[in-house]
């Protein structure tokens, strides 16, 4: 049948589209806890909740809808998922107390982070070895997109029209899920005769058995302090710019400067990944991360601040590339949505914990340089448990 092949372009178009959605949600999400500030007047605290409430429902929805993307296929949960975020996000618009807010943005986090790891593992299994690694990395690049997206959106609809605004526009892929339906197949690796005769308990702990568990616990430790960095800065840059003592606009252009480097930083982690590795890809632009992030925490001056922050923006979003490519690729077929839903969930843990940190460290009077030194520290952890226990998978054929 007709629906059983797609080519890669159209299958990474399809795949990244709702990756840029996913994307521009998360990207206005930081953008709105800085209005939200001003509109209702939040303590450091209540901004840190919102962005860890997101990623309480991003941990939920990789678990969950990873373990059931290994029953049901990868298809019908990217349309769930897509469908799930798309109308918690337009909802979330209507709302007029902070209790509201969060309970939709439970909801919208579900939906991500169920999607993401569905849609990698969905192109992982679609792909030739040879390109395997390029074309995930393709697909997140698809994230930097949806960034700058949202900072347009941002910086002109905000200001002008509310917050509110910003976030209907955010619900505007509900559409696109329904023409996903139609369009796109599902992985040539879902087998559901296979997928009956294994129990989500069986998938589970198949993860933790013997011949994964060291891959295992490397995705873990890795995903954890990624995404415990990267939601910890990113989510509080524009909040971060402004206690830097620049206004809500300024503040907006200079993040809006920076996420235009993440293009480049996705860009040349797809050229290098098919020819240095993973690995290599994965150690050197987390080091890169980690030292941008220590330059910016005590940045002084203004060009140093944006130069440091574009570094941020190119090292940090090209790891994340590698990291998607990597994972999928120690599982697999039959646990592989499982394996990539579990790590990621553990990683949204780390996204729970970060923005909250911020918000608490804030409130206490730390410094910004104390903040993200500590960010700096916990990516050289996942360097180094990577660095010495993780295996390498360029051009290797999936099980």
């Amino acid at each position: 049948m007709a629906e059983k092949t797609v080519s890669q372009k159209k299958l990474l178009g399809v795949a990244g589209l709702g990756w840029m959605f996913d994307a521009m949600d998360v990207g206005m999400l930081s953008f709105v806890i800085a209005a939200l500030k001003a509109d209702w007047d939040l303590t450091p605290q209540q901004m840190g909740w919102i962005g860890s409430v997101n990623s309480i429902g991003m941990a939920v929805g990789a678990l969950v809808f990873g373990v059931f993307a290994d029953r049901v296929g990868r298809k019908n949960i990217f349309i769930i998922t897509l469908l799930m975020f798309s109308l918690a996000s337009g909802l979330s618009a209507l709302t007029t107390t902070l209790a509201a807010f969060l309970i939709l943005r439970f909801f919208v986090g579900m939906g991500l982070g169920g999607e993401l790891p569905v849609a990698s593992t969905l192109v992982s299994e679609s792909v030739p070895a040879k390109d395997r690694g390029r074309v995930v990395v393709l697909l997140e690049s698809f994230w930097a997109f949806g960034w700058l997206l949202a900072a347009v959106i941002s910086y002109f609809v905000i200001p002008s029209y509310g917050w509110q605004a910003a976030l209907v526009i955010g619900a505007v892929p509900a559409v696109y899920a329904l023409y996903l339906r139609l369009k796109l197949p599902d992985s040539p690796a879902f087998s559901p005769s296979k997928a009956e005769k294994r129990t989500i308990g069986q998938n589970m702990s198949d993860v933790w058995s013997k011949k994964y568990s060291r891959s295992t616990l490397v995705l873990w430790v890795v995903w954890f302090t990624v995404v415990f960095s990267y939601y910890g800065m990113f989510l509080w840059l524009p909040s971060v710019m402004v206690i830097k003592g620049f206004s809500m606009i300024q503040s907006f252009e200079y993040v809006l400067i920076m996420t235009l480097a993440q293009l480049p930083g996705y860009f040349s982690a797809a050229w290098l990944i098919e020819r240095a590795g993973r690995k290599f890809v994965l150690v050197t632009y987390l080091l890169g991360t980690a030292a941008s992030a220590l330059v910016f925490g005590n940045a002084e001056s203004t060009s140093i601040l944006i130069v440091s922050g574009m570094l941020l923006s190119f090292f940090n979003l090209g790891a994340w590339g590698a990291l998607y490519a990597y994972t999928p690729e120690q599982y697999p077929a039959v646990i592989r949505g499982t394996g990539t839903g579990m790590a990621a969930a553990v990683g949204r843990i780390g996204g729970i914990l970060g923005p909250l940190l911020v918000g608490s460290l804030v409130a206490s009077g730390q410094s910004i340089g104390f903040i993200f030194g500590l960010f700096c520290a916990s990516i050289v952890i996942g360097v180094i448990v990577l660095a010495a226990l993780g295996r390498e998978t360029k051009q290797v054929e999936l099980e």
